[in-house]
């Protein structure tokens, strides 16, 4: 798997980009994504503002939101070798105020989080149903606890 990364937000510092790569990729693995040959991850980190037009856009939502997942492993086209298999839009905004607010997060503990969430969607995991989302919480964090004694988020992450 390879990673393209856009940080296009100048609220935040620009995350530990190797760092970055190196943890999407164990998440990948975690995720049960195929690793069995090169596809590309592209990661976009953006504000609200934009955000919250992506999700217009995308999704039809209005307003911002934490991931906007698109897997093309889900389409009718194969993914081949060098193809994007997965697009990832992520709002730090969302993730700083998420960070705060809750006693058992920081911003580097939600960018994690929405990055592992996107991933599941794109194995298959999905939020629709209570069932589902119950699901989706227990896989997340059987991945973040497969990250954590490897990773420091905050390292990745800096505030």
């Amino acid at each position: 798997m390879k990673i393209n990364c856009l940080w296009r937000t100048t609220k935040h510092p620009k995350p530990d980009i190797k760092l970055l790569e190196n943890a999407a990729v164990k998440a990948a693995e975690l995720a049960g994504l195929d690793m069995s040959f090169e596809w590309i991850l592209d990661l976009q980190f953006v504000g609200d503002r934009a955000m919250a037009a992506a999700n217009s856009q995308y999704v039809g939502h209005q307003g911002t939101t934490d991931v906007i997942t698109f897997s093309y492993f889900d389409s009718e086209e194969p993914v081949f070798p060098g193809d994007v298999g997965i697009e990832l839009i992520i709002c730090t905004d969302v993730a700083a105020r998420e960070g705060t607010a809750r006693a058992d997060s920081s911003y580097a503990d939600e960018l994690m989080l929405y990055l592992v969430h996107g991933l599941l969607h794109s194995s298959g995991e999905d939020d629709l149903t209570d069932e589902a989302a119950k699901s989706m919480r227990r896989r997340e964090a059987e991945v973040l606890a497969g990250l954590t004694p490897i990773f420091d988020f905050s390292r990745i992450f800096p505030e």
